[in-house]
C-alpha cells in the first residue's frame, strides 16, 4: 500500500456523526468536539454562544445537522445503556494527528506530477486525434 493510499484511506475512515452517547439534545456538538478533536464542554459553550448571538440561523442549523446528519450507529440508543457507560467509561484519548506536514508536500508533488502530465496530454496532438476516434 502507497503513502497516498493510507493517507487517503485513513481520511474516509474519519466520518462526522452525532454523538448520542454523549449527547444533551440531539449530539451535534458530541459529534462536532470528536470529530475535531475539540473538548466537549468549550464545544457547548460556543453553540450556547451562538445561540446567543445568532438565534433563528443557529436553531435552524442545528436542526438540520440533527435530521440530516446520521447518529453513530455503533453506540448505545437508550438512556440506562448510556448512563452506564458514562459512569464507566475513562476520559477517550485525544486524536493524534495522522498526517504530517512531509506527508501533505509528498501529496501535493504527486498532484502537481499528475496535473503536468495530464496538461501535457490534453495539449498535445495525440489527445486531438483520440478524440477523433471517439467522435466516429
Amino acid at each position: 500500500m502507497t503513502v497516498e493510499a493510507s493517507m487517503y484511506e485513513r481520511m474516509y475512515e474519519r466520518r462526522f456523526c452525532r454523538r448520542t452517547d454523549r449527547a444533551l439534545l440531539g449530539g451535534v456538538c458530541a459529534g462536532f468536539a470528536d470529530y475535531f478533536g475539540f473538548n466537549l464542554r468549550v464545544t457547548r459553550l460556543l453553540a450556547f454562544i451562538a445561540f446567543l448571538m445568532a438565534m433563528p440561523m443557529a436553531v435552524i442549523t442545528y436542526l438540520a445537522i440533527v435530521f440530516l446528519v446520521p447518529a453513530d450507529s455503533s453506540r448505545p440508543a437508550n438512556r440506562a445503556d448510556r448512563k452506564r457507560r458514562r459512569r464507566t467509561r475513562s476520559a477517550p484519548p485525544r486524536p493524534v494527528p495522522s498526517t504530517t506536514v512531509s506527508d501533505i508536500r509528498r501529496r501535493c508533488q504527486s498532484l502537481d506530477k499528475r496535473m503536468a502530465h495530464l496538461e501535457k496530454y490534453v495539449t498535445s496532438s495525440r489527445y486531438n486525434l483520440d478524440r477523433e476516434f471517439r467522435n466516429l
